[in-house]
C-alpha cells in the first residue's frame, strides 16, 4: 500500500480546496499520483469547493428530527447561498439526513477546528503515554498518536463521522458532493441535540 505523507495531503488540499480526508482518500486511490487524485476529486465534485469557499452562505434551513417516542430531538442549521437551492429536494434531503445523523451518532462538534486545542493536547498526551506504557518503539509513537487522534475526530466530529445512511463516506464528503452537484457553497453551521434526562447537547 502506498504511504501517503501529510505534506502530500496538504499540498493537494491547498490546490483543490477539498477536505483533508477526501484528499487522503483520493491520493490512496490514485496510488500517490497527485494529478490522478485531482481528477478523482473533480469527478466527485469536491475539487471545485475552493472556488465556493469564499462565498457567503446565508440562506438554508433549520431542520428538525424528533425520535418516534419523543425522547430525542435535533435541530440542525444547514446553509447555502440562495433560496433556490435551499428549496431543492437534494438540499432538503441533505438537511434531513444530517439531522437524523446527529440524532443517531451524537457528534460533539461540527468541524475539527471546533474542537478545543487544549482537549486535543490532552488527548495526545494520553495516547503518547499509553503507547510508551505498552512498550512501543519511540520512533513509531508519533504515528500511533496521529492514528488515535484521527479515530477521536472520526468518533466526535460531525464532518468526519461515517454517514449514518452510507458509512462508505463521511458527512463532510456527502456535503461536498451535494455542494458540487448544486454548484453552491453548503455548510453545516451548527446543531443542538436534546435527549430526555441529559444535559444540553453540543453545538
Amino acid at each position: 500500500m502506498t504511504e501517503i505523507s501529510a505534506a502530500a495531503v496538504k499540498s493537494l488540499r491547498d490546490g483543490t480546496g477539498a477536505g483533508m480526508m477526501d484528499c487522503k482518500h483520493a491520493l490512496k486511490e490514485a496510488g500517490g499520483d497527485t494529478e490522478r487524485a485531482v481528477e478523482l476529486l473533480r469527478e466527485k465534485g469536491l475539487a471545485s469547493a475552493k472556488k465556493r469557499a469564499g462565498r457567503a452562505a446565508n440562506q438554508g434551513v433549520v431542520e428538525s428530527y424528533i425520535h418516534f417516542n419523543s425522547s430525542l430531538g435535533v435541530l440542525a442549521e444547514i446553509n447555502c447561498e440562495t433560496d433556490f437551492v435551499a428549496n431543492t429536494d437534494e438540499f432538503r434531503d441533505l438537511a434531513k439526513g444530517i439531522a437524523l445523523h446527529v440524532a443517531s451518532m451524537a457528534p460533539r462538534w461540527v468541524t475539527r477546528e471546533d474542537v478545543p486545542e487544549d482537549l486535543i493536547a490532552t488527548e495526545s498526551r494520553i495516547y503518547e503515554a499509553q503507547a510508551k506504557e505498552s512498550g512501543k518503539p519511540e520512533k513509531v509513537i508519533p504515528k500511533i498518536v496521529e492514528g488515535k487522534l484521527e479515530a477521536f475526530f472520526k468518533e466526535n466530529v460531525l464532518l468526519d463521522q461515517p454517514y449514518v445512511r452510507d458509512d462508505s463516506k463521511s458527512v463532510g464528503t456527502l456535503v461536498g458532493e451535494v455542494s458540487g452537484k448544486l454548484g453552491e457553497k453548503i455548510a453545516v453551521r451548527r446543531f443542538v441535540r436534546f435527549k430526555l434526562g441529559e444535559d444540553l447537547g453540543s453545538e
